[in-house]
């Protein structure tokens, strides 16, 4: 009970790509980047709704380490493609793209690609 009360609420987003990054390798976990602009509507829903509940909220603490920034405005490595927001972005902790998946995802659809993504990073480690 007390693991999962730690995580409720909100992601606690580390504050630049580059200290994910460093976070990411001292604490043996992968990356989850979510890019954003600030006018998008897409965007902010999914921050209000979907990355607000309980179980994303611990799922992601639990296996990544949150990454927020704002296309345009943050710095994030140029390889990391945003074409559209949001877009999440799953890295290795050595800041290599294994899952991406583009726009906005209700709670449901959310947990099924965590479920792939760590189906993808498994493959990626044999």
């Amino acid at each position: 009970m007390l693991t999962f009360s730690l995580y409720a609420g909100e992601i606690e987003w580390v504050e630049s790509y580059q200290a994910g990054v460093e976070q990411a390798k001292k604490e043996g976990k992968n990356i989850y980047l979510l890019v954003t602009s600030e006018s998008c509507r897409w965007c902010h829903k999914l921050e209000a709704t979907t990355l607000l509940d309980d179980e994303v909220v611990r799922q992601i603490h639990k296996e990544f380490v949150p990454v927020h920034v704002t296309r345009d405005k943050d710095d994030y490595p140029s390889y990391i493609k945003a074409k559209m927001v949001p877009m999440n972005v799953f890295l290795t902790s050595e800041g290599r793209v294994f899952h991406t998946m583009p726009g906005y995802w209700n709670v449901e659809d959310f947990l099924s690609v965590l479920k792939d993504t760590r189906y993808k990073l498994k493959r990626i480690d044999r």
